[in-house]
């Protein structure tokens, strides 16, 4: 069973700024990591921890190496809820220090249902 999509506001204004073919790759990637968005083995979920400076635990990421984009992600596991952050190029330091941002701006309702539906 699919969890549900949800998409912070800044995150939105991201992948509409996507050329149309991409956005349709970032979009099947998204519906098909939130089938199953937990970490291995149990989902497609790479768990992010501390990037560059930045305490990203409980953030997940699901990288598109043939077109460069990076979505960060955070999920409301009793609601079934995955919560799309960030929508950005693949620059590591830009894409996490974004997520850190919003972090900071949401707090932790970021782990909640609080967004959006995609």
């Amino acid at each position: 069973m699919a969890w549900q999509i949800r998409i912070t506001e800044e995150a939105k204004k991201d992948y509409k700024k996507l050329e149309g073919s991409i956005r349709k790759q970032v979009l099947a990637g998204i519906i098909k990591v939130s089938e199953a968005p937990l970490p291995s083995p149990n989902g497609y979920g790479k768990p992010l921890g501390n990037k560059r400076g930045n305490n990203l635990t409980g953030f997940f990421k699901i990288k598109y190496r043939g077109i460069g984009i990076r979505v960060v992600y955070t999920l409301a596991v009793d609601k079934l809820i995955m919560n799309i952050v960030v929508i950005s190029l693949r620059d590591d330091n830009y894409c996490y220090d974004l997520a850190a941002k919003l972090y900071d701006k949401y707090g932790d309702e970021i782990f909640n249902d609080v967004f959006d539906k995609f």
